[in-house]
């Protein structure tokens, strides 16, 4: 299914559903009357983590520019601290990897769905001194709550990174959310959400891969830790990640974000060990949607890596701070 998703995508197509109108259909009234016991106003607003990271390192080189687009789980809704959003976390954690200050630009907005992504990718590329050296993506859980037709879904989303990726930007892709995870859907509607993200997620991977991207299977939301604690990992409106969730995700995107970057120690020959794998595409991708933190790289096509990259501690969590005007790294 994810494979004619991305078909559809590439040759036009728009009426490939998921689990056709009335199985999205039944998810979105189920999702509709749990919002009686989800958000209602409660998520505050996300705050803003624009700024410099890691200064403590020195100017010796320029800093390294992260953008962070998507939807309200990008943006960091549900926490009230700039850096406890995903994107100051990844800043704060690149920054130590790489040892040199990084510079972050989220213009994620809450509400959005892939066809925000075109706005966004504008807003990033507008200055060409200021390209992004490497963005986050993290879209999909309102384009199955709206009903966006899957195939228009994708192709939005390819658009973005292949423009990303001609400016020279890297880009990590953070596929949607398994939505099955959201405490007030029950079964069995719980099972047909889950399937309905899964699909998606997918899909999301083999067209991100095809433009350049390498994806990381969010499920839900990177672990067995939502299942397990919930009312830890989940924020004040039992939607959006708490701060521990937020901090759970950035941990699993963070090693993929560092190794696009050749910043990581691990490389990319596969780990039997671990389950990694050479796959073709659809195959990777499939199997990533079904296993949260999965990395999927494209190699020759119509092949992909599928990695389980170990997970490394994030340093403490760091606010954003503009750089003194003396400190400010000339452009070369």
């Amino acid at each position: 299914m994810a494979r004619r998703i991305a078909a559809g995508a590439a040759y036009g197509g728009g009426s490939i559903g998921l689990l056709g109108a009335a199985g999205v259909g039944v998810v979105l009234a189920e999702l509709q009357l749990a919002k009686r016991s989800v958000g209602g106003g409660v998520a505050p607003v996300p705050p803003s983590g624009d700024g410099w990271y890691g200064l403590a390192y020195g100017h010796t080189e320029p800093p390294l520019r992260m953008g962070m687009l998507g939807d309200s789980t990008a943006a960091g809704q549900g926490v009230r601290r700039a850096g406890q959003t995903p994107g100051a976390l990844l800043a704060s954690g690149l920054a130590a990897v790489a040892e040199r200050p990084v510079e972050l630009r989220n213009v994620a907005l809450p509400g959005a769905q892939s066809d925000d992504l075109d706005r966004q990718v504008t807003q990033l590329l507008a200055d060409p001194a200021r390209v992004p050296d490497v963005c986050v993506i993290i879209v999909g859980a309102n384009d199955v709550t709206h009903r966006m037709p899957a195939t228009r879904s994708v192709r939005y989303l390819a658009a973005a990174v292949r423009r990303l990726r001609t400016a020279g930007a890297e880009v990590v892709v953070g596929t949607c959310p398994d939505l099955g995870t959201i405490e007030p859907v029950y079964q069995p509607l719980r099972w047909l959400a889950r399937r309905v993200s899964r699909q998606l997620a997918a899909a999301q991977t083999i067209v991100a891969v095809e433009q350049g991207g390498r994806t990381v299977s969010l499920g839900d939301l990177l672990g067995p830790e939502f299942a397990a604690n919930p009312r830890e990992l989940f924020g004040p409106d039992n939607y959006h990640p708490s701060a521990e969730g937020y901090a759970t995700a950035a941990m699993a995107v963070l090693p993929t974000l560092c190794a696009v970057l050749d910043l990581w120690p691990e490389t990319d020959h596969l780990d039997a060990s671990r389950d990694e794998d050479m796959l073709p595409v659809a195959k990777a991708a499939s199997a990533a949607a079904s296993r949260a933190g999965t990395e999927v790289t494209g190699a020759r096509a119509p092949w992909a890596l599928l990695k389980h990259r170990r997970r490394r501690s994030l340093p403490p969590q760091t606010e954003a701070a503009p750089p003194e005007p003396s400190q400010v790294p000339r452009e070369v």
